[in-house]
């Protein structure tokens, strides 16, 4: 067995295998043991549940059109307001549709200001869902 070594010709190496027997006897109880407990884990409880034919009509919320132009002029559905009755259309609103939605339209050349005052009237009404409209253009950067 040893052709072509420097061993003596009476000595044998031990050779080095590995013994499979114990590892398929292992998987042979692990494969028996998931036999048997699989059917156990399916196991569940008969319920005859009663049918119903409605179907859930989704509501969407009423939502309030607000624009500022670049004059600082507030419309509320295209209909202009005075910033001091500004507050009291936002409670209107809100007793109609306690899930009002504000969408705020504002003017590139709008004054902050003005946008910041729209924003706190609205909160003060009790507005909590406010939005901001915007129009892409051909000079916005690209999102990253």
């Amino acid at each position: 067995m040893a052709i072509g070594s420097f061993n003596s010709p009476g000595t044998q190496m031990p050779t080095a295998e590995i013994n499979m027997t114990p590892l398929v006897d292992v998987m042979l109880v692990l494969l028996i043991i998931f036999i048997i407990t699989a059917p156990l884990m399916t196991h569940s409880v008969k319920v005859d549940l009663p049918r119903a034919a409605s179907t859930p009509t989704p509501q969407k919320p009423m939502a309030l059109q607000v624009a500022i132009d670049a004059d600082n002029t507030i419309f509320v559905a295209s209909q202009a307001v005075n910033p001091a009755a500004l507050e009291a259309r936002f409670r209107d609103a809100v007793a109609t549709d306690a899930q009002v939605e504000l969408h705020l339209k504002a003017d590139r050349a709008t004054r902050y200001e003005t946008v910041a005052e729209t924003m706190s009237a609205a909160r003060r009404a009790g507005l909590t869902r406010i939005g901001f409209v915007t129009q892409p253009g051909a000079d916005a950067a690209p999102a990253r």
